[in-house]
C-alpha cells in the first residue's frame, strides 16, 4: 500500500535527533538539498537573527502553528534568555481535514497539541522536512489503538494529507534555522492549535461547537498553554496526565 503524501519515502536520508549536537550541522551539510539551502539562505538567516539581537551560534527555536489561519510562526531567543521574539511567519500553503485533533491513520487530520521536532529529513521528496512528534502520550490515550497514524511533517511543497507544507523556499529558511537550533543542543517545541486561542476566538469555538463536548474539553486543555506563551513569550511547562489531559503552567 502506498504511503500517504506526507510520509517520507527516502528513509536512508533520515537523520535522527540522537546525532550529537556538535556534529549535527556538519552531518546535515553532507546532503545536497541542505547545502543548497545554506548557500541560498545562510545570509538571510544570519541577518534575521542579528536584527532580533540573537547570535546565530546561540539560537533556540519555538514553532507555533494555527490551523484555521494557516500560519506557522517561528520564534527565537538566545540560549539563557527568558523571552522569545517573533522571527518569521510562514503561510501553511495547503491543509486538509477539519479543526480538531488527529485520531487515526487516514483521517486527513492535522494534529493539535504540544510536540517537538523529533527527526530531520534532508532527502524528503517534499524538498526538506522535519517530523512532529505525533502521536504523543495524550494522543495515544484517545487515538485508534491499532493505527493512530504517524509521520506528520513540516515540509516543502504545497501538497498535504495531514502534514504542514510551507513551500520550498520557506522550508529552506525554516530548516536551516532549526538545524542551527538543534546544533546548539536544544529541542524545538512545536505547539499546534485549531486557531489563535485568544478570548474572542475561543468564545467563537465554544459557540460553533456547542454540541461537541469532547472537542470543547480538548481545546480547554490547549488554551492555558497558548495563554502563557501569548502573555509572557515564555514556554509553558506542559505535562500529560495519566488520563491523557494536557496540563500547562
Amino acid at each position: 500500500m502506498k504511503k500517504i503524501l506526507c510520509i517520507i519515502t527516502a528513509f536512508l536520508g533520515l537523520i535522527s535527533l540522537n546525532t550529537s549536537a556538535q556534529s549535527f550541522l556538519q552531518a546535515q551539510l553532507k546532503y545536497a538539498k541542505v547545502r543548497d539551502a545554506q548557500q541560498a539562505k545562510s545570509k538571510v538567516i544570519e541577518d534575521l537573527l542579528t536584527s532580533k539581537g540573537i547570535k546565530p551560534t546561540n539560537v533556540e527555536l519555538f514553532i507555533r502553528i494555527f490551523k484555521k489561519e494557516q500560519q506557522l510562526e517561528v520564534w527565537g531567543r538566545n540560549k539563557g534568555d527568558a523571552r522569545f521574539v517573533l522571527l518569521q511567519t510562514y503561510a501553511v500553503c495547503a491543509n486538509s481535514g477539519t479543526l480538531g485533533p488527529k485520531r487515526k491513520s487516514g483521517d486527513r487530520q492535522m494534529p493539535e497539541g504540544f510536540y517537538t521536532v523529533d527527526l530531520f529529513n534532508p532527502q524528503s521528496q517534499y524538498h526538506l522536512s522535519m517530523r512532529v512528534s505525533y502521536p504523543n502520550a495524550s494522543d495515544l490515550k484517545f487515538a485508534d489503538p491499532i493505527n493512530p497514524g504517524d509521520n506528520i511533517f513540516i515540509h516543502g511543497s504545497c501538497l498535504t494529507i495531514g502534514c504542514f507544507p510551507i513551500g520550498d523556499d520557506s522550508m529552506k529558511e525554516l530548516y536551516l534555522l532549526a538545524v542551527r537550533a538543534k546544533s546548539n543542543g536544544k529541542d524545538i517545541p512545536v505547539h499546534i492549535f485549531p486557531t489563535k486561542l485568544n478570548d474572542s476566538n475561543y468564545k467563537t469555538l465554544q459557540e460553533s461547537y456547542a454540541t461537541n463536548s469532547e472537542l470543547l474539553k480538548f481545546w480547554s486543555w490547549l488554551k492555558p498553554g497558548y495563554d502563557i506563551f501569548e502573555t509572557k513569550h515564555q514556554l509553558p511547562t506542559v505535562t500529560i496526565t495519566a488520563a491523557g489531559e494536557y496540563m500547562a503552567f
